[in-house]
């Protein structure tokens, strides 16, 4: 039982430890982060959009962020590593943020999506997924679900394991809006093909393909 309950305890300041440096980082472009636990030391990963700024001048954010996660977690010796992002539209995290700043500057919904979609698509992922859940209409509209789909995308089996994913809650004026982005990269799906995207993600930041967009999403629409 002691041993379970280790199991347990040693979850629970993950989750803890990860939630703290989620909301702690956002401003340096968090993305992701591994725990690794050994007798000795707590190795820490954080990989990061801005790793400079998270480090700091000499070394001192990140001492004091270091100190933080000793004494407020009870984490014994942790040393904290700073990965960069390697391309950050290929981030779910770092993807959400940006449709989440969006719709909290009242940004149009719809249109924001699709340009989203279509950078991380053209970064070079197989499929990509982006589902945006709750008022999407001004003070007194219903809650709505918007989701727009690129590519290639496994829906069941152990396979989606190998997806990332990533939610993030938008707080505009008018209610919460959850957004969640679902990424398939080349490296976890190298076996599958590469999907033509739909022409109302292909052109969605291009103004003067608005008419081609509007004709596409009306169509889509009918179907």
């Amino acid at each position: 039982m002691a041993v379970e309950r280790k199991f347990i305890e040693d979850a629970i300041v993950r989750y803890k430890v990860s939630s703290f440096l989620r909301s702690k980082l956002e401003r340096v472009g968090f993305s992701n982060v591994s725990i690794q636990r050994t007798p000795m030391v707590t190795r820490i990963t954080i990989e990061v959009a801005n790793p400079g700024r998270m480090i700091g001048k000499k070394g001192r954010s990140i001492k004091r962020l270091t100190d933080t996660i000793a004494h407020e977690f009870n984490v014994i010796e942790p040393q904290i590593a700073v990965v960069p992002v390697e391309n950050i539209d290929l981030e779910p995290m770092l993807v959400a943020r940006f449709v989440v700043r969006r719709i909290e500057s009242n940004k149009p919904i719809r249109p924001t999506v699709h340009m989203a979609l279509k950078k991380v698509m053209d970064a070079g992922a197989l499929g990509a997924e982006i589902i945006v859940k709750g008022k999407l209409a001004a003070k007194g509209g219903k809650a709505k679900c918007m989701k727009v789909t690129a590519g290639y995308l496994p829906k069941a089996g152990e396979i989606i394991r190998k997806l990332k994913r990533a939610d993030v809650v938008a707080r505009p004026k008018y209610g919460a809006i959850n957004v969640r982005v679902i990424i398939a990269t080349k490296e976890a799906f190298p076996e599958a093909r590469k999907v033509e995207i739909p022409v109302v993600i292909k052109y969605a930041e291009n103004p003067e393909e608005k008419a081609i967009v509007e004709k596409a999403g009306e169509t889509e629409e009918k179907k």
